[in-house]
C-alpha cells in the first residue's frame, strides 16, 4: 500500500468522488478559454502585452481518471502533473468536510 492510499482510508475518501471532484475542478470554463484566446492574441501581436493576462494560467482540461488512482494507491508512478491534481482533489473534498488540508508530502 501506500501513503495515498493509506491516507484515503484515514479520511475516508472514495477514488470514485476523487475522480469526480478532480473532473469538476479542472474542467475548462469560458473565461479559460478567453484567456488562452487572449495569449494566442499577444502572441501573435495583434493585442497589447498585459502583465496580469500573461500571468494567469487556464485550467488543464484533463481530470485524475480513475485508473491513475487505482495506479497511485498501489504505489506505482504516475506523473507529476497527475499528483498535483490528486492532492487538489483531496484537498477539494477535505474543505468541503471542513478540515485541514494535507500537503504534497503527506499522499506522496
Amino acid at each position: 500500500m501506500s501513503k495515498l492510499s493509506d491516507s484515503l482510508k484515514n479520511h475516508k475518501i472514495d477514488a470514485r468522488r476523487l475522480a469526480l471532484t478532480s473532473r469538476g475542478l479542472e474542467r475548462r470554463t469560458s473565461e479559460d478559454l478567453a484567456l488562452v484566446a487572449k495569449k494566442a492574441a499577444i502572441k501573435a501581436g495583434k493585442a497589447e502585452k498585459d502583465d496580469a493576462v500573461v500571468k494567469q494560467k487556464p485550467r488543464s482540461g484533463r481530470p485524475v481518471t480513475l485508473p491513475q488512482i487505482e495506479k497511485a494507491m498501489r504505489g506505482e508512478t504516475i506523473s507529476g502533473p497527475a499528483k498535483t491534481r490528486l492532492v487538489r482533489a483531496v484537498n477539494a473534498i477535505l474543505e468541503g468536510r471542513k478540515k485541514p488540508a494535507v500537503g504534497f508530502r503527506d499522499l506522496f
